[in-house]
């Protein structure tokens, strides 16, 4: 194996090992991929500031994500089929991000069921929720979360109304795999991941199928999905579900300080500065760049944390020097999974913590907790001049 020295690496065997409908699920935007593309790039035009003749040992990157201790301000993103990037793919991320000291945050839209990953692991996880109009699911699916000892709830705001994303309508993706000729014929090519998927009994929606009423199979549970995500949730809703779930609450998709002040109303532990990593409201500025303006509004009334477009520790540190107390990975660590499973998903962690580490001391910082604005330089038109 190639030796693994950033996260493109993984990527580049992600991208050879597992059929092309699956990768470019992780690998896409919405519409024009332009929000996609500047969640990246927009983290490129932030600066470090190098300082030198400090003592440097003892470094750590260790903190707190909403009081629970973390081996570095980084969490695994929610990501829907994670099991299709590799079979018992949200298992196995979840055991190296257990492992590592990070929190695994599982998706509503998984392929493993709660049980399974709760059955596998030995620690709490959390849970992502979306909000389906099957009251009943609701209230069932939360006190599964409960009974799994999930020790937070990641409560997602912005999936009311499905993005259009161009890349799964032309591959066909659908679970279980209804392929084109052009998928048989790449799926041909994809040993390892098919041997991967016919050695696992998780091949559907395993928190959907067998729990919400009348879904019982794949076709009922395509009719069921397509009519079931709430776009009447609001923030009367949030307060309900807070109240439903009594843990720890983290919102996540806000990206206008307005919305951060509701959070704060609603009694929320923590809000994710999400734009759903480019997949929703193609044409939304980047994460990073509407960070400043959310910190501004909301201080320390609330903890801030970010995701979307996050792929190298620098990246996390320039979030935490701008005031976000915890990031998300998604595409990161999907890259890992897909190259090679558990090990690849601790690759990826690895990589991100050596990069955090390294640029600490050369910024001239020993804890994670010290990096700050006088770590980096950000343009002066960063937020924008926007009428």
């Amino acid at each position: 194996m190639s030796v693994i020295t950033n996260i493109n690496d993984l990527k580049r065997q992600h991208k050879r090992r597992t059929p092309k409908m699956f990768y470019d699920y992780c690998e896409s935007g919405s519409w024009t991929e332009q929000t996609f593309r500047e969640n990246t790039s927009d983290f490129d035009q932030i600066r470090f500031r190098q300082r030198v003749a400090v003592d440097m040992e003892g470094r750590s990157t260790a903190t707190k994500m909403i009081g629970q201790d973390v081996a570095m301000p980084v969490a695994l993103a929610p990501v829907g089929l994670t099991g299709m990037q590799c079979a018992d793919g949200e298992i196995k991320a979840a055991k190296a991000a257990e492992k590592f000291g990070v929190p695994f945050t599982l998706s509503t839209m998984s392929v493993c069921s709660i049980e399974e990953v709760a059955k596998n692991t030995t620690k709490p996880f959390w849970f992502q929720l979306y909000v389906m109009r099957d009251q009943e699911f609701l209230e069932n699916i939360i006190q599964r979360a409960k009974d799994a000892k999930c020790s937070a709830l990641v409560l997602t705001l912005d999936l009311q109304i499905l993005g259009q994303r161009h890349k799964d309508l032309k591959n066909g993706l659908s679970v279980p795999i209804r392929p084109s000729i052009g998928n048989v014929l790449d799926l041909a090519t994809k040993w390892r991941w098919g041997l991967g998927m016919l050695g696992t009994k998780n091949k559907s929606f395993g928190n959907i199928v067998g729990h919400a009423r009348g879904v019982s199979n794949m076709g009922s549970l395509f009719t069921w999905t397509a009519e079931q995500f709430d776009p009447r949730l609001d923030w009367d809703k949030i307060a309900r579900i807070k109240e439903m779930w009594g843990g720890p609450l983290i919102l996540k998709g806000i990206m206008e300080p307005e919305d951060a002040l509701k959070a704060v109303g609603v009694g929320a532990d923590a809000i994710i500065v999400s734009n759903h990593g480019g997949r929703q409201l193609d044409g939304a500025l980047s994460s990073i760049r509407m960070l400043p303006a959310i910190m501004e509004a909301v201080g320390d009334q609330i903890e801030v944390h970010l995701d979307s477009g996050i792929r190298s520790g620098q990246d996390v540190l320039k979030a935490i020097s701008m005031g976000a107390k915890g990031t998300y990975i998604g595409r990161a660590f999907i890259h890992g999974l897909g190259a090679n499973g558990e090990q690849g998903v601790t690759q990826a962690l690895e990589v991100i913590h050596k990069e955090m580490d390294t640029t600490m001391a050369l910024c001239g910082r020993k804890h994670i907790e010290t990096m700050d604005r006088d770590t980096i330089l950000v343009p002066k038109n960063f937020a924008g001049d926007w009428a």
